[in-house]
């Protein structure tokens, strides 16, 4: 169940970060002069999978996980072609906002699934092995779209994805059990879905984690928005790219792996909370030798590989903290909060990018403004519980979920 999870959630990773290598390509082949205009290949996904989370989630607390899931993936399978012969930018830029579009599904029904079964640290851990595949996404990605560009156009990457589609889409419709509890299932009345949605917005845990997460996804969306051009134009080593990623990304699996070890042993808020304050710090450290003019690529790879060390421990905590108490609203509570989320930080990550003078300077600077602003949140958030151990009645598993096969485990 784990592993189809993390596979699921991979579709996204596969779909922004093969692309990276092939952004120059499709500059040339539709006629996209502008470095910068380029990054919107990568942006228009991110608009798209914030655009339905709202869509996604109600449907699914109303006819289940399941169902919905394979519609997602499977539009997602769709659009991934029509990238792949796209004439002209605009229709490129077209079809990702839809692809990414069809891809939230993914985002919102993993969350909503994790929840189902799961509660706190509990939950926590199980999202963190989640996640460490997708952080590991990044690391293979970016190679095998360099790998696919040796041998055949930039196209090729579009197919081979939606090949990836086709793969998730028999194996969820396959194995995947129902997920949803007969008690959560909700109509899809306008005002039961705004109740729901509302209450996803007042409730201050799950408002003020979701900000935080917001900004600090902003940092990871600068990030793959602008390394393509920090490494091509900044430091001039093209033939890096993969290296570069690879040396990211693989301490970010290796912080999500540790964080599901250590998380029920010292409870969400301490290891989340001291994630974030450790992400200041590096960040700021990060942003000082920036400043100063004695930033190299090896002193880039090993403070941004840092930082994304306490990206990978704060994210999935305090998105785990933001669901706590959404468990009869799941699917629509992740569609609020990957709204938010997404497009939030599509936004204020797209701003960093587009400040990129030549130099990675505003993008470490702008990292660092993110770290701080969501520290600032959490503090806002739970200012009595910053820090704070494990509690005792957390780290359970649900009881017997009526809805799911023996051999669940």
């Amino acid at each position: 169940m784990t592993a189809m999870l993390a596979g699921l959630m991979a579709l996204n990773a596969f779909a922004i970060d093969a692309m990276i290598p092939a952004l120059p390509d499709i500059g040339r082949s539709l006629g996209v002069a502008d470095e910068n205009r380029r990054q919107l290949v990568v942006i228009a996904y991110m608009i798209g999978f914030g655009s339905t989370q709202l869509i996604w989630g109600p449907l699914a607390d109303r006819f289940g996980r399941r169902p919905v899931l394979a519609a997602g993936v499977a539009l997602y399978t769709i659009f991934a072609l029509l990238c792949g012969i796209a004439g002209s930018f605009a229709l490129l830029i077209a079809s990702r906002v839809a692809m990414g579009a069809s891809a939230a599904v993914t985002r919102v029904l993993v969350v909503a699934m994790v929840r189902d079964l799961f509660e706190s640290e509990e939950m926590a851990r199980v999202m963190s092995l989640v996640f460490m595949v997708f952080m590991v996404v990044p690391v293979l990605a970016p190679s095998i779209g360099q790998a696919i560009l040796l041998f055949a156009p930039w196209r090729a990457i579009f197919i081979v994805l939606a090949g990836y589609g086709l793969i998730m889409l028999a194996w969820a419709w396959l194995r995947m059990p129902e997920t949803l509890h007969p008690e959560f299932r909700r109509s899809l009345k306008i005002g039961e879905m705004a109740g729901a949605a509302w209450e996803t917005l007042r409730e201050p845990q799950s408002r003020g984690y979701t900000l935080a997460l917001t900004v600090t996804f902003a940092s990871l969306v600068a990030y793959i928005s602008s390394i393509q051009q920090i490494v091509f134009d900044a430091f001039g080593r093209p033939e890096l790219i993969g290296l570069v990623f690879g040396g990211i990304a693989a301490p970010m699996a290796l912080a999500s792996w540790t964080n599901s070890r250590i998380v029920g042993r010292f409870g969400l808020r301490r290891v989340g909370h001291g994630a974030a304050a450790a992400f200041v710090v590096v960040t700021a450290i990060h942003a000082a030798i920036a400043l100063s003019g004695h930033e190299t690529l090896t002193s880039f790879i090993i403070l941004q590989a840092l930082a994304m060390c306490c990206f990978a421990l704060t994210s999935s905590n305090l998105g785990t903290l933001a669901m706590e108490h959404m468990a009869p609203i799941a699917g629509t509570a992740a569609s609020v909060q990957g709204v938010v989320g997404t497009i939030g930080a599509a936004i204020i990550g797209f701003v960093i990018g587009q400040a990129f003078d030549g130099t990675a300077t505003p993008f470490i600077v702008g990292t660092a403004l993110c770290a701080a602003l969501t520290f600032v949140l959490i503090l806002f958030t739970e200012p009595r519980a910053l820090f704070a151990p494990i509690r005792i009645d957390t780290g359970k598993r649900i009881e017997d979920p009526p809805c799911l096969p023996d051999d669940l485990g």
